[in-house]
């Protein structure tokens, strides 16, 4: 057996696979995130460690003999979130997670420096882990002058089960310290970033193996030889749950967040686009992505507004595709990545009368949402990434019309996956497995069973063409706003 867990941002899901890489069984356990402040967004590290015992307590329950065999576990996890220890292992402040932009001025500042994006092939986002260390630096030097080690948010997971600081290439490359192409540690990115080659982890690729489950963790009832697994970042390790590993492979996940993947078999960076070339999670192997911060969340937050849940709002639409109507959604609530890298613009609606309601509302958010998409699909092509078909995952594509919607957009078609396991715990397992066995990623991280092929609708494209081309002329207006 083996285990893959998905460190998420508002919870954790543990999943039991076979050597065959069936899933026998899952586990989730939930914890919440602080926004102490506009633009913040925190954890406490031992939240993830409680949801892992949680889940752990929960498999080993219902599957108490298959835990007994588990030869390899591995981690995905939420990328660029700053956990700083001192030197007896002890964590200094709460984690400063993925989405949170209050390190914009000192990423600006990294930014500037033209070694930055030459060296680590991308622009220094807020959300990346270094800007997130200048501004503990300027804010909190008492804390900063504590700092022995810094770890992402699956590394402390994994030096909790082993007692090894270390992290891997897929989660590294979004830190801003990380030469991407040579796939190591740039003294250069550290001298810029005011950070020590001493305060980072050992640098391994995901499918190294870091160690036994040390006696210290005897009660998660983890055989005494089960090896842990360096793992990867989120979205690199749900490539691999999806097979996506090479040029012409790659996904669109309508979470959360929203990201266009593609895997790509070189480095081929184009920090301009502000589309993410990162490191994948297995060896020799790179991938790019662009990101929206705000995909199903703008529909959580009509949600919230209207009182209505997710599901009353989306089913009030019907089955029927239709064009794009006269009120405008731009889903820049937290900021932006692609293509825009700013923190500071914010989103809103136009083009809406007296007659408005949740109902023409719902569909300017999807369709704004499936726009911004497009944005990051736009800049992946730019890049020289292909994707003539891409597999659709995360919570929205459950929704048959946004599928639709979003195949219609982009103009490719989009693959939905068949019930069961894949994404981000299936890609950990995976990664497990490649590690423990030695066996080549290749074999083992197919493409899932497809459900079925959502095609654009013809009659409909020109129409989306149009309105996509007026939304990308609205973003310089919204940024001119106070």
């Amino acid at each position: 057996m083996y285990l893959g867990f998905d460190l998420g941002t508002s919870g954790v899901k543990a999943l039991l696979v076979d050597d065959e890489g069936r899933a026998i069984g899952s586990a989730d356990a939930h914890y919440d995130v602080t926004n102490a402040a506009p633009g913040w967004s925190e954890q406490d590290p031992a939240d993830w460690i409680a949801g892992m015992t949680a889940a752990m307590a929960a498999l080993r329950a219902a599957r108490p003999e298959a835990i007994a065999t588990v030869r390899g576990v591995a981690l995905s996890g939420h990328m660029h979130g700053a956990v700083l220890v001192d030197a007896a292992g002890a964590v200094l402040r709460p984690c400063i997670l993925w989405n949170d932009t209050r390190s914009h001025a000192e990423a600006a500042a990294m930014d500037a420096d033209p070694l930055a994006r030459k060296i680590s092939g991308n622009i220094v986002f807020p959300g990346f882990t270094a800007p997130k260390l200048a501004w503990v630096a300027a804010h909190e030097p008492d804390v900063f002058a504590k700092v022995a080690k810094v770890m992402l948010p699956k590394d402390y997971v994994v030096w909790w089960l082993t007692g090894r600081h270390v992290t891997e290439m897929s989660d590294a490359a979004g830190s801003a310290w990380l030469d991407v192409g040579e796939r190591c540690w740039s003294d250069d990115l550290l001298r810029l970033g005011g950070m020590r080659g001493d305060q980072m982890p050992e640098l391994l690729e995901g499918t190294d193996v870091v160690g036994s489950v040390q006696s210290a963790r005897a009660d998660l009832g983890l055989p005494t030889d089960c090896q842990v697994v360096a793992g990867g970042a989120d979205n690199a390790v749900a490539a691999c749950g999806v097979g996506a590993l090479g040029q012409g492979d790659g996904f669109v996940s309508l979470g959360t967040s929203g990201v266009v993947l593609a895997g790509r078999d070189s480095y081929a960076p184009d920090a301009d686009t502000a589309v993410h070339t990162f490191c994948h999670a297995v060896p020799e192997r790179w991938y790019q992505m662009g990101v929206v911060l705000a995909a199903t969340d703008s529909l959580n937050w009509l949600s919230r507004i209207t009182g209505q849940s997710q599901g009353a709002l989306t089913e009030a639409l019907g089955p029927t595709l239709t064009a794009p109507g006269s009120a405008k959604f731009y889903p820049y609530l937290s900021g932006e990545r692609t293509p825009h890298n700013d923190a500071d613009v914010r989103g809103g609606f136009t083009g809406l009368d007296i007659g408005a309601g949740p109902t023409v509302l719902t569909h300017a958010v999807m369709t704004g949402v499936s726009f911004a998409l497009r944005d990051s699909f736009e800049a992946l092509k730019g890049t020289g990434a292909t994707l003539e078909a891409a597999l659709a995952i995360g919570g929205g594509t459950k929704s048959d019309l946004w599928t639709r919607m979003l195949a219609t957009t982009l103009n490719i078609p989009l693959e939905r996956p068949a019930d069961g396991a894949f994404g981000a715990a299936l890609g950990a397992a995976r990664i497990a497995m490649c590690g423990v066995t030695g066996d080549d990623p290749p074999t083992v991280m197919t493409k899932p069973q497809i459900a079925d092929i959502i095609k654009p609708d013809p009659t409909l494209t020109s129409a989306y063409d149009d309105a996509y081309n007026a939304f990308t002329t609205a973003y310089p207006k919204l940024k001119a706003m106070p």
